[in-house]
């Protein structure tokens, strides 16, 4: 079969690799979609983020959807043919930190597509994966496109958990990629009363005010359109930050009032916090890492339409084209959520 396999920076190859076999209680699933992420960007342009390098080349893709092609021993509320979306989240269910429910952060997750442990856990860009039934959520009645959708859905539902009671809230969001643009939803679903989003390309936040946002500000073109909100010590009572840009956060605590949330989801590396004014105006700061049980949450809320992801699918390449697929999602000016066909 087919796999999409990065190497280095910029050495991106599709590779033949043996199909795996198929155990008790999995599945085998004939890809359809797969999303190309931020992470697999950092893979693709940097080798990978932060303190996390490619070792050893990896299978690419986390999100993906595609068809049951066959059932292994024990498996029960699956069948043959079915569209459903794959969580890549794969936790032990054993270790001390999934006994106390936070599943997130397992000791030993095996995260599709991750550089994080060594061996590197291979990714799902492959034309069959063979998953755990646990990991399969029933997607009919959505398009494989709407499906794959669900891990990015699932990222945001986790981080507005992370922010706590939204109702009535004034929510700023800093970067306006797919994850900010979900983010949009998810905090609209949850009650926010405003919803300001900011980023450096009109593209961006023309989806931005399509999807929900009620004010948007490009601060390439206009650095000072967030200086009215930093008035009498601040505006905002939640920011999710989804740029993992030093500037992007700092002028968001600015706007943040006394005792507002932060929720940290953009992964740029490393940042320096002005902890003065976290301090003074007695901030919470929250980091927000990938998800568990938001995913089939997800699924249903895109099924039951009550969130629509349609708007953020800009563009879709085959995966032959995967090269020139990762290319246009690294360019914000024209491209959003590029995903890659599989053919089925």
């Amino acid at each position: 079969m087919k796999t999409l396999v990065i190497h280095a920076p910029k050495d991106l190859r599709i590779e033949d690799r043996a199909v795996e076999s198929l155990g008790a209680g999995q599945v085998a699933v004939r890809l359809a979609v797969g999303g190309i992420c931020g992470s697999d960007l950092h893979y693709y342009n940097h080798g990978g983020f932060g303190t996390v390098r490619l070792r050893e080349p990896m299978i690419l893709g986390h999100e993906v959807s595609g068809y049951i092609e066959r059932i292994g021993a024990g498996v029960e509320g699956l069948r043959e043919g079915q569209l459903v979306a794959v969580s890549p989240s794969r936790p032990c269910y054993t270790c001390r930190y999934c006994r106390e429910g936070l599943h997130n952060q397992c000791l030993n997750m095996r995260f599709y597509g991750s550089a994080m442990p060594f061996p590197h856990i291979q990714g799902a860009f492959r034309e069959v994966l063979v998953a755990d039934a646990l990991q399969c959520v029933p997607a009919e009645g959505l398009s494989a496109a709407e499906a794959a959708v669900g891990e990015p859905l699932a990222v945001v539902l986790h981080a507005t958990r992370q922010a706590g009671e939204m109702l009535g809230k004034r929510v700023l969001i800093t970067g306006c990629g797919p994850i900010g643009l979900l983010s949009i939803l998810a905090a609209r679903r949850a009650g926010a009363a405003e919803i300001v989003a900011v980023d450096l390309t009109d593209f961006t936040l023309d989806l931005a005010a399509k999807i929900g946002a009620d004010r948007t500000i490009n601060t390439r073109s206009n650095p000072d359109g967030l200086a009215p909100y930093f008035a009498n010590k601040g505006t905002f009572d939640v920011l999710y930050e989804c740029s993992g840009a030093a500037a992007a956060l700092s002028a968001g605590i600015n706007a943040l009032r006394p005792r507002g949330t932060i929720v940290q989801l953009g992964l740029g590396g490393d940042m320096s916090l002005p902890m003065m004014a976290i301090t003074a105006k007695e901030l919470s700061l929250k980091g927000s890492f990938r998800f568990h049980p938001e995913f089939a949450f997800g699924i249903e809320l895109i099924r039951k339409k009550l969130i629509d992801v349609k708007p953020l699918i800009s563009h879709t390449v085959a995966l032959d084209d995967a090269v020139q697929g990762f290319d246009l999602a690294n360019d914000r000016s024209q491209a959003m959520k590029v995903q890659l066909a599989f053919g089925a």
